[in-house]
Protein backbone atom coordinates (compact mmCIF):
# COMPACT_ATOMS: atom_id res chain seq x y z
CA UNK A 1 0.00 0.00 0.00
CA UNK A 2 2.95 2.29 0.63
CA UNK A 3 3.94 2.44 -3.04
CA UNK A 4 0.38 3.19 -4.18
CA UNK A 5 0.33 6.21 -1.84
CA UNK A 6 3.76 7.24 -3.06
CA UNK A 7 2.71 7.17 -6.72
CA UNK A 8 -0.33 9.31 -5.88
CA UNK A 9 2.08 12.08 -4.80
CA UNK A 10 3.54 12.10 -8.32
CA UNK A 11 0.30 13.06 -10.09
CA UNK A 12 0.98 15.95 -12.51
CA UNK A 13 4.72 15.10 -12.63
CA UNK A 14 6.43 13.81 -15.75
CA UNK A 15 7.34 10.11 -15.56
CA UNK A 16 8.62 7.52 -18.00
CA UNK A 17 6.90 4.15 -18.03
CA UNK A 18 8.80 1.22 -19.51
CA UNK A 19 6.56 -1.59 -20.69
CA UNK A 20 7.32 -5.30 -20.85
CA UNK A 21 7.32 -5.09 -24.68
CA UNK A 22 10.28 -2.64 -24.50
CA UNK A 23 8.22 0.48 -25.35
CA UNK A 24 9.06 3.46 -23.11
CA UNK A 25 6.47 6.23 -22.85
CA UNK A 26 7.11 9.60 -21.24
CA UNK A 27 4.19 11.73 -20.14
CA UNK A 28 2.41 13.56 -17.36
CA UNK A 29 1.02 11.20 -14.73
CA UNK A 30 -2.70 11.88 -14.37
CA UNK A 31 -3.82 8.90 -12.30
CA UNK A 32 -2.65 5.64 -10.82
CA UNK A 33 -4.50 2.96 -8.87
CA UNK A 34 -3.58 0.13 -6.51
CA UNK A 35 -3.01 -2.22 -9.47
CA UNK A 36 -0.49 0.23 -11.02
CA UNK A 37 -2.88 1.05 -13.86
CA UNK A 38 -1.56 4.38 -15.11
CA UNK A 39 -3.06 7.22 -17.14
CA UNK A 40 -0.58 9.53 -18.91
CA UNK A 41 -1.32 12.72 -20.82
CA UNK A 42 0.84 14.60 -23.34
CA UNK A 43 2.88 11.51 -24.12
CA UNK A 44 6.01 10.99 -26.19
CA UNK A 45 7.42 7.62 -27.13
CA UNK A 46 11.10 7.51 -26.15
CA UNK A 47 12.21 5.68 -29.32
CA UNK A 48 9.72 7.20 -31.74
CA UNK A 49 11.51 5.93 -34.86
CA UNK A 50 11.16 2.37 -33.58
CA UNK A 51 7.42 2.79 -32.87
CA UNK A 52 6.11 5.32 -35.44
CA UNK A 53 2.53 4.09 -35.11
CA UNK A 54 2.43 5.68 -31.62
CA UNK A 55 3.47 9.17 -32.75
CA UNK A 56 -0.11 10.41 -33.11
CA UNK A 57 -1.22 9.17 -29.68
CA UNK A 58 -1.42 11.90 -27.02
CA UNK A 59 -3.00 10.14 -24.01
CA UNK A 60 -2.71 6.52 -22.85
CA UNK A 61 -4.09 4.19 -20.22
CA UNK A 62 -1.53 1.54 -19.29
CA UNK A 63 -2.61 -1.65 -17.60
CA UNK A 64 -0.45 -2.32 -14.55
CA UNK A 65 0.34 -5.89 -15.56
CA UNK A 66 2.35 -4.68 -18.60
CA UNK A 67 4.52 -2.21 -16.65
CA UNK A 68 8.17 -3.19 -16.22
CA UNK A 69 9.50 0.01 -14.62
CA UNK A 70 8.35 3.50 -13.77
CA UNK A 71 11.20 6.01 -13.99
CA UNK A 72 10.57 8.91 -11.63
CA UNK A 73 11.84 12.48 -11.63
CA UNK A 74 14.63 12.67 -9.04
CA UNK A 75 13.52 16.03 -7.73
CA UNK A 76 10.03 14.73 -6.96
CA UNK A 77 11.23 11.88 -4.75
CA UNK A 78 11.76 12.54 -1.05
CA UNK A 79 14.11 9.60 -0.45
CA UNK A 80 14.38 10.15 3.32
CA UNK A 81 10.60 10.01 3.70
CA UNK A 82 10.35 6.97 1.44
CA UNK A 83 13.12 5.12 3.32
CA UNK A 84 11.46 5.89 6.67
CA UNK A 85 8.08 4.66 5.47
CA UNK A 86 9.66 1.49 4.07
CA UNK A 87 11.40 0.79 7.40
CA UNK A 88 8.12 1.27 9.29
CA UNK A 89 6.29 -1.06 6.90
CA UNK A 90 9.02 -3.72 7.28
CA UNK A 91 8.89 -3.43 11.08
CA UNK A 92 5.11 -3.88 11.03
CA UNK A 93 5.45 -6.97 8.82
CA UNK A 94 8.10 -8.42 11.16
CA UNK A 95 5.89 -7.81 14.20
CA UNK A 96 2.96 -9.55 12.50
CA UNK A 97 5.19 -12.51 11.60
CA UNK A 98 6.27 -12.88 15.25
CA UNK A 99 2.64 -12.84 16.44
CA UNK A 100 1.31 -15.49 14.25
Amino acid sequence: MLFFSFFKTLVDHEVTVELKNDVSIRGTLKSVDQFLNIKLDDINVVEELKFPHLSSVKNVFIRGSVVRYVHLPGAAVDTALLEDATRREAAQAAAKAKQG
